[in-house]
């Protein structure tokens, strides 16, 4: 990479951060964040840490952002920026280096990694996965490596391929799977195009995300707690998506075909060869998720999300389709590139201000966060004891004004277990499944609470202290309040 191509992938990732917007604390974070502080200090979340430390174990990265914290000397808050920022610069790059290997034209190659970049808060059809995650965890690493592995397989380099993905692997141990399937049928199909021998009995590669998964894996009926928790996840069951979810699924195909004949005739052997893979993969990864999704009993096996392997033909596509753009139609009109990605981005905008209507777009670490409830989550970090222990709505992230913010992330103390981000750490990990239902049925019929339903937690669990909505509980004392919360002690 030249001097002159890093200085436009870091315009077009500055561009990219400004669409995005920055939300560290949000969403995942409420899985991850809490890992990083506990891995730098031991003496957090005394109670109630399985619930993120069930995702922790499996990788590197609470480790590896302490680290880079304590070798960097600096806050947690700046570093999460610098990381995102980092994690997004390598995205873009992989996005325009799979570029390079499909179009000769710099015209395509910078189109494609323009719409990535422009396109980073699509949703991935009904998986709960967008482009590129607006705050810090696991996935940005496993993003740009999964796409430099493709680019390296395009052009041959197979053993670079395999160490991006080993590499993503020690960070996200799922889904580096999807990419390595998709490369062994990418090397599959490009061995049957140039007449090369395959190996009789040698089956076509298969998704097999299950061998990454150190628990034991079983094929008995799911619990009722866990199956209460799966609920809560439809997007783990292709077959309880809404219809134009499923739109996402076949679209993508339908747009593969186009393209394999475009690039048939126009002599894109790269890009040809891509969407005669991208094709089966979707179709063998949708056949995937049937299988575990249709019998009952294979319930708690569809945590393996095989249609999470959608994350990675969505980035391929987008690649495409901005080179196809590039390429054959914005070509080097100045007009043509403004009408595209001017409207493009300030509807994309629009859109993410309007989904956190209570949170700034930018919750950068040297600015005061107006969201009253993480004004309170503040309050808490400074104020309480360490070792507080607290109980909150379990519905709280789905809140008007919330905006699925992590409490735990945040406040940087323990609570008894949510609906919301907990039941995911359930449904990937039924072991947890039992004392999450235990937690979450002791809070049932939260907004009905008095008094007497909070000592009789303190009395079960220990919880000392409660966020509570505005007005709050008659008897109960709140050394801090604001216009949506009150934080109250549990006597």
């Amino acid at each position: 990479m030249k001097v002159k191509e890093a200085f436009f992938l870091a315009l077009l990732t500055a561009g990219a951060f400004l669409v995005r917007g920055y939300h560290p604390y949000m969403d995942d974070a409420a899985f991850y964040v809490p890992a990083v502080k506990k891995a730098i200090d031991p003496t957090l979340y005394p109670r109630s840490a399985e619930f993120f430390e069930s995702h922790a174990r499996l990788t590197l990265f609470p480790n590896l952002v302490a680290r880079i914290a304590r070798l960097l000397h600096l806050p947690l808050d700046y570093v999460l920026l610098l990381l995102q920022a980092a994690c997004m610069f390598l995205f873009v790059f992989a996005c325009w280096k799979l570029g390079c290997v499909c179009f000769e034209l710099p015209e395509a190659r910078w189109c494609a990694a323009a719409v990535v970049a422009a396109t980073l808060t699509v949703p991935v059809a009904g998986t709960a996965l967008f482009l590129f995650d607006s705050c810090l965890n696991p996935r940005c690493f496993s993003a740009f490596a999964a796409v430099f592995a493709v680019a390296a397989a395009l052009g041959r380099r197979y053993a670079v391929a395999a160490a991006w993905l080993a590499g993503a692997a020690l960070i996200h141990p799922l889904m580096p799977v999807y990419g390595a399937f998709f490369i062994l049928l990418l090397v599959w199909n490009r061995a049957r195009e140039n007449g090369q021998a395959v190996v009789a009995g040698t089956p076509a590669p298969s998704m097999a995300p299950a061998v990454l998964a150190p628990q034991r894996i079983s094929f008995d009926p799911p619990t009722e707690a866990y199956h209460q928790a799966a609920l809560r996840h439809d997007f783990h069951y292709v077959v309880k998506w809404e219809w134009y979810e499923w739109i996402g699924i076949f679209a993508p195909v339908a747009l593969f075909l186009w393209f394999y004949r475009i690039a048939r005739s126009r002599r894109l052997e790269n890009v040809a060869l891509l969407c005669r893979t991208l094709v089966p993969y979707v179709l063998l990864s949708f056949a995937a998720a049937l299988v575990l999704d249709i019998p009952a009993r294979f319930e708690a096996l569809a945590r393996f999300q095989p249609m999470r392997s959608l994350y990675l033909a969505y980035v391929v596509m987008f690649v495409l389709v901005g080179g196809m753009l590039g390429q054959f139609v914005l070509k080097r009109s100045v007009g043509r590139w403004l009408l595209l990605f001017v409207p493009l981005c300030a509807g994309l905008s629009a859109y993410q201000a309007y989904s956190f209507p209570a949170t700034p777009y930018y919750e950068w670490p040297w600015s005061a966060n107006p969201n009253q409830w993480v004004q309170a989550f503040n309050w808490i970090r400074q104020n309480t004891p360490r070792d507080a222990y607290f109980a909150l709505d379990p519905l709280h992230m789905e809140l008007p004004g919330e905006d699925v913010h992590g409490f735990r992330a945040i406040a940087e103390r323990g609570m008894l277990a949510d609906i919301v981000k907990d039941s995911g750490a359930v449904s990937m990990f039924p072991g947890l499944a039992g004392a999450w239902w235990e937690q979450v049925s002791a809070q049932k019929d939260w907004r009905k609470f008095q008094a007497a339903d909070f000592t009789r937690l303190r009395s079960s669990y220990g919880v000392d202290w409660a966020v509570l909505q505005q007005p709050g509980v008659a008897g109960m004392s709140c050394p801090y309040e604001n216009a949506a919360v009150r934080v109250c002690r549990v006597n």
